[in-house]
């Protein structure tokens, strides 16, 4: 690698842990019902506003040993959690995509599954307005620069759709409508045959983590499982490797 791509994945990155750091803000913020805007970030504990040597992304969080400046409380680890995973989504995109139209179309994507993701952990619920925030800039993209025909989207979305909407029916309550209106969406995005494999990697995912769960018993066969997070971590999967996985599947057959 020469210096020159060297600076551009180190600029990438640091975009990155940057974007992940707001994005902290805004699922605490969300969380706790606080403006978006006002006030400028504090300690969650003692309340005193930080300065811009304590809001360095991941770095402030490791050299301060997890725990604020100034009260000595301990940090949520969600907050190096979040800048990190920001910063590896937009390395991928970049290594994948470069610096085109697709890289601004899936870091805008990824970051919202990622604010999703953290609030259904957090909240177990996924909010109507960052679904359609998903839908509509995906939309946007179909009409402007599409990746896939209009009729392999809109039966994506329907198929998404209706096979999550039918497992919340029989689930009675297991699955909520978050769920349903969430792979609808990446449905449309992904469209056919990949919306199987988001459904088929997500529904593998969840699996593994609750069996684990149970293993550990931090969970019961019947405790609830944020399913936001397998959603976005199968998407993802999907949009880089699933014109493989669908060619090594079928290589069996």
């Amino acid at each position: 690698m020469d210096p020159l791509q060297l600076f551009a994945y180190v600029f990438i990155l640091v975009l990155g842990l940057v974007v992940g750091s707001f994005l902290n803000v805004v699922i605490y913020r969300y969380t706790t019902g606080e403006s978006m805007v006002r006030p400028r970030s504090r300690c969650t504990s003692c309340g005193t506003f930080l300065r811009l040597w304590d809001l360095v992304p991941l770095f402030s969080f490791l050299l301060l040993g997890g725990k604020c400046r100034y009260c000595g409380e301990k940090l949520s680890a969600r907050y190096p959690l979040v800048e990190a995973a920001s910063g590896a989504i937009f390395l991928t995109c970049f290594h994948y995509l470069g610096v085109g139209p697709f890289f601004w179309k899936y870091i805008v994507l990824f970051s919202l599954l990622l604010v999703v993701s953290c609030i259904d952990l957090e909240k177990q619920i996924i909010p109507n307005r960052f679904v359609l925030l998903i839908f509509t800039w995906i939309l946007l993209w179909q009409f402007v620069y599409p990746e896939l025909t209009a009729l392999s989207a809109v039966i994506g979305f329907f198929i998404g759709g209706v096979l999550f909407y039918i497992i919340a029916v029989l689930s009675k309550g297991g699955m909520g409508g978050g769920d349903v209106k969430l792979m609808a969406a990446l449905g449309f995005a992904a469209g056919l045959p990949l919306v199987f494999f988001i459904f088929l990697l997500s529904f593998i995912g969840g699996a593994a983590v609750g069996i684990l769960l149970m293993a550990l018993k931090k969970k019961g066969r019947k405790s609830p499982l944020p399913f936001g997070p397998f959603l976005a971590a199968a998407f993802f999967i999907v949009t880089f490797w699933g014109e493989q996985i669908w060619n090594w599947y079928f290589s069996f057959l």
